[in-house]
């Protein structure tokens, strides 16, 4: 028995040990050989995300950054909780939608700053959900989910596409590498690019995938005076995306535009005539059930907002509508998770609602306790910034959120639709 203390004392002195080797290595994109950055091991890939060299982000900058995310999502009754929403339906206010609208490029930057390595050590680099059959795993599906897209826009060599909100660009090589045509994302993150384009080096792939940091608002040589060309220090006057793509995609970004119509009108702009453009899109589903007067529906679709950085949540019809109103003829549209619960799939939420499997185990509920529980400790002996733990709190209540929308079938994140300009 007495030698108890002095085994916890060693394990304590080599975890600290570990700790402090693994911060001065950091995370290492460099040598990731296309495969991802360097989050093998629970807590070896705990530290490494959290002593990133990569990051825009200063050290002690994170807690200024959620603070000033929060401050978006304020409703009358003063700031929200990003640990979790009650629901008292401030955040669904005209004037607090309006905050966000206004506010979209710090709100949507700030929060990609904040958590695309959690996306990434979690999620891998592709961040987006898919419908998956039985016998399929989550990877398998994803890669289905974004071929879907290849076979539907008839992507192939020779073809130039555009992905229209592109985070890391992990769809874009393996759209790249499937279908053989060249892509160019944009997404208005500086990190996403600096850390997308070196996978893209790693992979070999820069002469088909490219990220350029932007705002899918204002595409390059957008429509409008020189003033508004010049975006956070970025030039557009000498480059034009005028008709320069056959086809484009989004696969759940567009849910960050505060103007789906003006965004899909900058897509328009930036394709042939007759161009295709499809996507997967997050929306709340009346037609399913979605009930605007009850509380419990707009309690999940704030606490969705708060924790993905969304302006608001749109229904199908008005995607649609803004498409058309965009100068699309829209050919398909449907909730690509119409049949989640049937006996043949796997709902597209599962993984987050706790069931365990040896490749998922960061996204299960029992992995972000874990996850969570780390980045805490990481705090608290200031390896991880200050701040830290309230993104890990935030994205733990988001996947509630999303767990409870996909169960009462009322949120999908995957509706399918096919457009072509006019």
């Amino acid at each position: 028995m007495d030698a108890l203390p002095q085994v916890a004392a060693a394990v304590v002195g080599a975890t600290g040990a570990y700790m402090v080797y693994s911060k001065r290595k950091g995370l290492d994109r460099d040598a990731s050989g296309g495969t991802g950055a360097s989050f093998d091991g629970q807590l070896a890939a705990g530290v490494n995300m959290l002593s990133n060299k990569d990051s825009v982000l200063k050290r002690n900058g994170v807690e200024g950054s959620i603070d000033a995310y929060a401050a978006l999502f304020e409703g009358k009754t003063g700031k929200h909780s990003l640990n979790g929403l009650e629901g008292d339906g401030q955040v669904t206010s005209a004037a607090s939608i309006k905050k966000r609208r206004e506010g979209y490029r710090t709100m949507v930057n700030n929060f990609y700053d904040l958590v695309t390595d959690f996306y990434e050590y979690g999620w891998c680099q592709s961040f987006h959900f898919a419908p998956r059959y039985k016998g399929e795993t989550f990877l398998e599906s994803i890669k289905r989910a974004e071929y879907h897209l290849c076979s539907r826009l008839g992507m192939k060599p020779g073809v130039r596409a555009l992905d229209v909100g592109c985070g890391v660009g992990g769809p874009m090589r393996n759209m790249a590498v499937f279908s053989g045509a060249t892509i160019e994302g944009i997404t208005i993150n500086e990190y996403q690019v600096t850390v997308g384009n070196k996978y893209c080096a790693t992979q070999g792939l820069e002469a088909t995938a490219h990220l350029t940091r932007g705002d899918f608002q204002n595409l390059p040589g957008f429509r409008e005076d020189a003033a508004h060309r010049l975006w956070e220090g970025i030039d557009y006057a000498g480059e034009d995306w005028t008709q320069r793509f056959d086809v484009a995609y989004e696969i759940e970004a567009t849910c960050h535009s505060p103007d789906k119509a003006r965004c899909f009108a900058e897509v328009a702009r930036c394709l042939k005539p007759g161009g295709l453009f499809a996507g997967y899109e997050w929306v709340v589903l009346p037609e399913r059930g979605y009930d605007a007067a009850d509380a419990r529906h707009v309690a999940i679709k704030e606490g969705i907002e708060i924790g993905n950085g969304l302006p608001t949540l749109a229904t199908p019809a008005q995607v649609v509508a803004a498409l058309e109103e965009a100068g699309f003829e829209v050919l398909e549209h449907g909730d690509a998770n119409a049949n989640v619960h049937d006996a043949t799939q796997i709902p597209w939420y599962e993984t987050l609602d706790g069931k365990m499997s040896l490749s998922g185990f960061r996204m299960t509920r029992l992995g972000r306790a874990c996850t969570h529980a780390m980045v805490s400790a990481l705090e608290f002996v200031r390896i991880a910034p200050r701040g830290t733990s309230h993104v890990s709190a935030m994205l733990n209540a988001t996947a509630i959120d999303l767990v409870e929308g996909g169960k009462d079938e009322i949120f999908t994140p995957s509706y399918f639709f096919l457009a072509r300009k006019k």
